[in-house]
């Protein structure tokens, strides 16, 4: 590719950053190896030493896991990137690598469970310290940083009730305070939000979901500015919580029909939230796409789209809910999402099982709600699955 010219992300995610041996093939190598050579003794100490550029060995960095973290940051809009082993790996090295025992985040309330779990249980013991707001409430996240805040983090889209928050509005409080903003763009991906050129300072990604889009690989990526990077790196290398090179080549193949995945998702979703939002047994949706959800016009301006995911409440309680996962055919029940098959979920006892009530409570997950991941299936069948499971 020319470097002279600027690419659109569509040809980025097929074409963008590689890492290619002296036999020039087509498509990205898959580096299976945990070590790598030296030409000399000399050499070696150069390469350990940060000197020379090169690579050693795989938990510090190796060639097909530098082409996917290239890539990713080609798309996300930002300098650099590092991939990890796990979204929540990247949530983690992160947040670990910008604080420490005695000073304080801000989180969103409304978080995947897993996430509230590392905030709420593991952080206290470290000596840090999370106050939770609501995402929309930029009034909230103001009052809450202290003398100590170090970090501002949130999800827009929110899990599983697609909150949404003002990623710029955000980014001018965070640099007003002297604060990192990190946003969760799991629900997106790049290719609907970019969260960097909206002013966040990081992006995480859990590349598992969309970004691989066949529920086949884990990793986790985080994305921003090279000085940023090079930090969390640093913290990601000596923890272990490298992203193997099998997953990274995986990946790779989910980035090049991720636009198009994205796009044909995204319509799905949006048909079948309309659909949704008419049935009789349907209480409520959540939907960014919607002229009833609270954040639409902020979804027109900061998305592009309004992604493949949606929930929504059932008339009754968790045994009507229960009733429909246990009676869909085509959607598949599993917590995963951004496949390319449709699922579905409850997320009380599944996605933030682990969540107390109370917490449940604040974030506004009933009983009665349950999650869609939206794929590439028929509209029409998705609506009839549902519509026999509703009846």
């Amino acid at each position: 590719m020319s470097q002279d010219k600027q690419y659109h992300p569509q040809t980025l995610a097929i074409r963008g950053a590689r890492q290619i041996s002296q036999f020039h093939e087509h498509s990205q190598s898959l580096f299976l190896s945990s070590s790598f050579m030296f030409e000399s003794a000399q050499a070696g100490a150069a390469l350990f030493a940060g000197e020379a550029e090169g690579y050693t060995y795989s938990r510090t960095a190796n060639p097909t896991v530098t082409a996917f973290q290239d890539r990713m940051a080609q798309l996300e809009g930002a300098q650099a990137g590092i991939a990890t082993a796990t979204g929540m790996a990247a949530i983690q090295a992160t947040i670990l690598t910008f604080l420490k025992a005695g000073e304080h985040i801000v989180a969103s309330q409304s978080l995947f469970g897993t996430t509230l779990g590392l905030l709420n249980g593991q952080m206290p013991k470290l000596g840090i310290d999370v106050t939770f707001v609501a995402p929309s409430d930029l009034s909230a996240w103001e009052n809450a940083i202290q003398d100590n805040t170090r970090l501002l983090y949130l999800e827009t889209p929110s899990n599983p009730l697609t909150e949404m928050a003002d990623i710029r509005a955000l980014s001018q409080l965070a640099k007003s305070k002297n604060v990192l903003l990190v946003v969760d763009n799991c629900f997106c991906t790049p290719a609907v939000q970019q969260p960097i050129k909206l002013g966040a300072d990081l992006t995480v990604n859990s590349a598992t979901k969309g970004i691989d889009g066949q529920g086949r690989v884990m990793g986790g990526v985080v994305c921003g500015s090279k000085e940023l990077i090079e930090q969390v790196f640093m913290h990601v290398r000596t923890a272990g919580q490298t992203l193997s090179a099998f997953n990274a080549w995986v990946l790779m193949s989910g980035l090049e029909t991720l636009f198009v995945r994205t796009e044909k998702q995204n319509d799905n979703a949006l048909a079948l939230a309309k659909w949704l939002e008419q049935h009789p047994k349907v209480q409520r949706v959540y939907y960014p796409g919607l002229p009833s959800h609270p954040q639409h016009e902020l979804a027109k301006v900061q998305q592009n789209g309004f992604g493949s995911v949606l929930s929504f409440e059932v008339k009754g309680d968790r045994a009507q809910a229960w009733h429909v996962v246990d009676q869909v055919c085509l959607f598949s029940k599993t917590a995963n999402v951004g496949d390319v098959k449709s699922t579905i979920t409850h997320p009380y006892t599944t996605t933030h099982a682990r969540v107390t009530p109370e917490d449940k409570a604040k974030a506004g997950i009933k009983e009665s709600l349950l999650r869609l991941s939206i794929g590439l299936e028929h509209i029409d069948d998705l609506k009839n699955d549902l519509a026999q499971a509703l009846s």
